[in-house]
């Protein structure tokens, strides 16, 4: 069918209303308004910047720990502790190595896991105050509005089509269908968050990727509400350990926020062997930990979440500027791989986009040569100087946590540099063995109080997605699927999934992959860990996904 679209004009479009993309527009139309307020030429406008965010609300798709470093926040907003939601700064930080029966602290906190003068917060409530000053200076802000795809345009990119609404589950238009606007700029900002569905098609045409494939994690989260006296305010705890295997990179950590809630998540590098590990339920026996379960003990669980993150570093950053366009924020790798920390990082490449967006709207040039600017003031900020001492970090890991360790103590001697630089490091899929035709274990159910199963956690996710409707995890096989990957890997998207969306069924004495969208969470994991890479994750229609309400 032939579809019209309405076509709006803009002069900024960013694509993504997380930290990256606020900090990017409110800087922007800062910018402006000094620009304007001076009587310079030519005069700009704020209502000129457009802000897609496919969540139902803002916010609603923001996961994050969340330990946050001001220091980017600070320079955007000087007065930020008057107003920010701040829920408590860092008194405490320590580093927890866990056996199966015990645990035991460290006696001196390394470096990396400390976060004195950082705040506990939710990024969720962060991003709600954001977006709040961000239309009061006139940016439009579109919520339930996905970037399907790219407008390209020579050697770059012009704007973004954005979803189709009211699609069945076979493509056709019910009787509420209306096309995507096809969204016209002069600079798109691409700030959609980790393995960003434009950005992965944009880096692969225009051949954008740096010498290093980028490197993910998953991080699975719980919301608690405990037991007055179980934590304190500002309590922060990083586990090293059981129940992570030693060959495989990960851990957990502790949050202590106001009002008797905890923070608590499990993260781990989606570069593991074995292709029938469990990331959900290596989070959930992580609980079961004797420390833990004391914590949690007549608590409840709240809410529940799961993101990957890119843990890639500087090598794996892809090229950050072409005609037309910028990538900044979790899409183009800014976080710190050793502390696992970005929102600062993420910020301050968007205040820096938009610098670099304001010099090309003055000088009515938005081509790759204009917008090149943009990494040489990232390489002459503190986001140069704080990446590039970890920039070999986590690839010293593909040789086993002692390797690592070894590799990260040269590293910290050498000011990153180590004993090869730069270290090469290979796509996570391909770690897996093949197992062939071992028994799939048994799923793990959990009690229904301090551990469960997907299906609970999902709910506690706030997903929602309308069930009619094209689904959005496009699998380029399913023979594939139900052959090749069932006799050589046992179907690893089974396990690797931390919201039950894929499963093997047996139809008509058939095995069969079956699909669950409306479970997504929106992590990326199926995307970035299938073994043959034939799984691709689409923006659904927008308003989708979870309700990361509080976290």
């Amino acid at each position: 069918m032939t579809v019209q679209r309405e076509q709006l004009e803009a002069d900024v479009l960013i694509v993504g209303a997380g930290p990256a993309g606020l900090a990017c527009a409110l800087h922007l139309a800062n910018l402006i308004q000094k620009h304007n307020d001076s009587g310079a030429k030519p005069p700009l406008s704020a209502e000129n910047i457009y802000v897609l965010e496919k969540g139902r609300e803002i916010g609603a798709h923001q996961l994050s720990g969340a330990i946050m470093n001001p220091s980017a926040l600070r320079e955007l907003i000087p007065d930020f502790e008057t107003s920010a939601p701040l829920d408590t700064p860092v008194t405490d930080s320590a580093l927890l190595y866990f056996t199966k029966n015990s645990s035991f602290r460290a006696p001196i906190t390394p470096p990396p896991f400390q976060n004195s003068g950082n705040y506990v917060v939710s990024l969720n409530k962060m991003v709600k105050w954001l977006s709040g000053l961000v239309e009061k200076t006139g940016v439009n802000l579109f919520t339930q509005f996905g970037g399907a795809s790219l407008i390209y345009e020579g050697d770059g990119i012009a704007g973004v089509i954005t979803d189709d609404k009211g699609l069945d589950k076979n493509g056709q238009p019910k009787d509420n269908y209306t096309p995507g606007y096809e969204l016209r700029a002069k600079v798109t900002v691409l700030a959609e968050g980790t393995r960003g569905s434009l950005t992965k098609d944009l880096v692969a045409k225009k051949n954008l990727d740096n010498i290093n494939p980028q490197s993910y994690g998953i991080g699975i989260k719980e919301l608690w509400e405990v037991q007055p006296g179980k934590i304190a305010p500002g309590y922060v705890a990083h586990t090293m350990g059981w129940p992570v295997p030693g060959e495989m990179y990960g851990g957990g950590w502790i949050y202590g926020l106001s009002e008797n809630r905890l923070s608590i998540g499990l993260v781990v590098a989606l570069e593991y062997a074995d292709p029938q590990f469990d990331p959900h339920a290596a989070f959930q026996t992580w609980k079961t930990h004797p420390a833990m379960k004391q914590m949690l003990d007549g608590g409840k669980m709240l809410r529940y979440g799961a993101k990957t993150l890119p843990y890639g570093g500087w090598y794996a950053m892809p090229r950050t500027y072409l005609d037309g366009g910028l990538i900044i924020g979790d899409s183009a790798s800014f976080l710190d791989s050793q502390r696992l920390k970005g929102i600062h990082l993420a910020m301050k490449s968007g205040m820096l986009a938009a610098e670099t967006v304001f010099e090309s709207l003055l000088a009515g040039d938005a081509s790759a040569a204009k917008l090149s600017s943009f990494p040489k003031k990232i390489e002459r900020s503190f986001v140069k100087k704080e990446m590039w001492a970890v920039r070999n970090f986590h690839q010293s890991f593909q040789y086993g946590k002692l390797g690592g360790f070894v590799h990260t103590a040269l590293q910290m001697l050498t000011g990153g540099r180590g004993l090869i630089d730069p270290m090469h490091a290979h796509p996570g899929h391909e770690a897996y063995r093949k197992i062939g035709a071992k028994p799939a274990p048994e799923r793990f159910k959990g009690d229904g109080k301090l551990t469960f199963d997907r299906l609970t956690d999902v709910y506690h996710s706030g997903t929602r997605h309308d069930e009619d409707q094209p689904c959005h995890l496009v699998v380029a096989d399913t023979n594939i699927c139900a052959t090749k990957c069932s006799a050589e890997y046992g179907n690893p998207c089974q396990y690797f999934c931390p919201a039950a969306v894929y499963e093997m069924a047996q139809e008509k004495g058939e095995t069969r992959l079956k699909i669950n969208p409306a479970n997504c969470v929106h992590c990326k994991t199926c995307d970035i860990a299938d073994p043959y890479q034939i799984i691709t994750w689409k923006v659904p229609e927008g308003g989708g996904g979870p309700g990361y309400d509080g976290m």
